[in-house]
Parts: structure tokens; sequence; C-alpha cells
């Protein structure tokens, strides 16, 4: 059976580890997967796109802003500019350094980034 809870992470990540290490602690068992050489399935991204949205967010807080790709693609002016989020799901679906991680996805909720209050109320 496989894991209902889901890690991305990026092995040089250090919110990543911080997140490993807080579920280590905490006893929780969870399936971790490599983001950049596994990212999440365009079924998981909108998934997440929907626990993202009750909380008020959009498929902007999906992008690793800070990387250098975002950057490099000039993907905030591409963002602002109106790009869909069909287009948006697309492109993370098919490039892991795009997505903000670490990507935590359970069977009934989910959040980017390592936040350990969101992480606590999403795993009690």
């Amino acid at each position: 059976m496989q894991n209902p809870i889901k890690v991305y992470e990026f092995k040089n990540c250090s919110t990543c580890q911080k997140a490993l290490k807080y579920l280590d602690a905490k006893g929780i068992k969870y399936e971790r997967l490599a983001i950049v050489d596994t990212p999440p399935t365009m079924k998981e991204l909108k998934t997440m796109l929907g626990y993202l949205k009750e909380n008020g967010k959009s498929f902007k807080n999906l992008f690793n802003t800070s990387g250098v790709q975002y950057r490099e693609l000039g993907l905030s002016e591409k963002i602002k500019s109106g790009m869909s989020e069909t287009e948006a799901l697309t492109l993370l679906s098919n490039n892991g350094k795009l997505i903000k991680r670490p990507f935590l996805l359970t069977a009934k909720a989910g959040t980017v980034g390592f936040k350990p209050d969101e992480w606590s109320k999403i795993l009690s």
C-alpha cells in the first residue's frame, strides 16, 4: 500500500531537510520523492492547488520564486501578464525545480513550503 503522505523535496534544500527532520521526530511515516527527478503529477498539482485555493492562495504560490530557473524564464512577468492556470500547471509538472518545496501532500490536505504550525494542522 502506498503511503498517504508524500513529501516532494530537494536534497540540497535546507528547508526540506528541516521538514523531514520534523516528520522523523514526530514518528510520521511518509513517502519521500525527489522533486527534480520525479515532479508531482498534473493530478497532484491540481489537488494541491485546490488546497491552496481553500486558503486564499493561487497557482502563483506553487512556484519556487527564489529559484534560478524562475528568474531565467521570466516567470514573474509571465504570471503578471496573464499566464493561465493550465499553462502554469503544465510547466510545473514538467520541471520540479520550478515548484516551491517541500511539497507536502496527504489524502486530505497539502501545502508548499515548511511552516511547522501549518504542517502540524495538516498532519493531525
